[in-house]
């Protein structure tokens, strides 16, 4: 593409996606360690669930028939007891949650279902139906059935999944190696003492806890000097990394020496500007194998474009099959406006079906309490001018 050419925000999420071709290596790890990895395979059935019959809360196990009445209780079966059926006439097992129903039983009346009970025998509800209580062999999945999809992110239900199959090993994608820096000599990190003159490293640290939140580990690689050659000479060393994300040094500034550097080292952009607001000097491509995510130097509009466009590719990158936001619907409470002729990424707060604009859309790419205050984000169209109240929108939630 060429120098300077801005693309639409369609056009920046396909370009972005578009740089994924290939997936990370797999590794095994320990199922204690699987939380937040994407699976590499899917995972099948091999014990059915539950594995036999057994009884979903404490009461009593008998063969339901026509005209029962009063039953004496045979034996007790707790969790983990295995009986083997011995059922005579009018007879019934006094059984706990969990425990293995044997095959002579086909229904369980809980202890204050019953009429009346003592050590020896019960008097049944006559209300009670066949089946009642019992979780059946296989009713909830059976052998062979897929419980994962290869690329499922694992979540601490998942785990549980793969618990009550008795695994203790799982095949993931390898994680992604990533690199965060900002660049500006007027930044500080947070360790060091910031005079008037100079400001805290704020994109930095944002950046790798929205990663984090996503699941991403990243290493702080901290401040580039806007110097050429000292950025060409940092940039030579990071080719190792999956992922580079940088921030500031991407605009059209005399100091901004960030692209420079980049193709020096063989960087290819995929788009380098968006016609949105705020962001649009957003850039992204590849050095090599290496995705490069260059964000605006304002935190605002570094933390937001890292939302919509890096962290889908991160998504992806990692193997995960579900990368795109879903998309909520709600109420405008109070009529705002916005600028036509680009993109308008407005923040806002929602609760109970409604969005509210923060500060009815009045604010600053350079500031950082609208992100402390929202939790939605809207995103306009290039045609729209105002929003009204009560009017239908589509939000992302972040």
């Amino acid at each position: 593409m060429n120098k300077g050419q801005v693309v639409s925000f369609d056009e920046a999420v396909a370009l972005s996606q578009d740089l994924v071709s290939t997936k990370p290596y797999c590794v095994w790890v320990s199922v204690f360690e699987a939380l937040g990895r994407t699976l590499a395979k899917d995972i099948i059935c091999k014990k059915n669930l539950p594995s036999y019959n057994n009884a979903a809360l404490d009461g009593f196990a008998f063969k339901h028939q026509e005209g029962l009445s009063e039953l004496l209780i045979k034996t007790t079966i707790l969790a983990g007891n295995v009986v083997e059926p011995s059922l005579g006439e009018n007879e019934c097992y006094k059984i706990m949650t969990g425990a293995k129903v044997p095959d002579d039983a086909d229904t369980i009346i809980p202890f204050e279902d019953c009429l009346l009970y003592d050590e020896h025998k019960i008097i049944l509800s006559p209300n009670v139906k066949k089946g009642n209580a019992l979780r059946f062999k296989g009713e909830e999945e059976r052998v062979g059935a897929l419980l994962l999809s290869e690329g499922t992110c694992l979540s601490s239900r998942d785990i549980a999944l793969l618990a009550s199959q008795g695994i203790s090993m799982v095949e993931v994608y390898k994680k992604l190696a990533i690199a965060v820096f900002s660049t500006g000599d007027e930044l500080k990190s947070p360790w060091e003492i910031a005079s008037e003159d100079e400001i805290y490293d704020i994109n930095a640290l944002s950046l790798m806890a929205l990663l984090r939140e996503h699941g991403f580990a990243a290493q702080y690689c901290g401040v580039i000097p806007d110097n050429l050659e000292a950025a060409t000479a940092y940039f030579a060393q990071m080719k190792q990394y999956d992922v580079l994300v940088t921030s500031g040094g991407v605009s059209m500034g005399e100091a901004d020496f960030v692209e420079r550097a980049l193709l020096i080292n063989g960087f290819k952009a995929s788009f380098h500007g968006i016609n949105i607001k705020p962001g649009k000097p957003t850039m992204m491509g590849k050095m090599g194998e290496t995705i490069v995510a260059s964000m605006p130097g304002n935190p605002l509009a570094a933390y937001v474009n890292a939302f919509l466009f890096l962290i889908p590719v991160l998504k992806k990158f990692q193997g995960q099959k579900k990368f795109n936001f879903e998309v909520i619907y709600a109420q405008n409470s109070e009529p705002f406006k916005v600028k036509s002729g680009r993109i308008n990424l407005v923040l806002g707060t929602y609760n109970l079906g409604a969005f509210y604009a923060f500060d009815g859309n009045r604010y600053g790419s350079g500031m950082v309490k609208p992100l402390v205050n929202s939790n939605a984000l809207w995103i306009s169209d290039e045609t729209t001018t105002h929003v009204e109240s009560g009017e239908e929108i589509k939000l992302l939630l972040f």
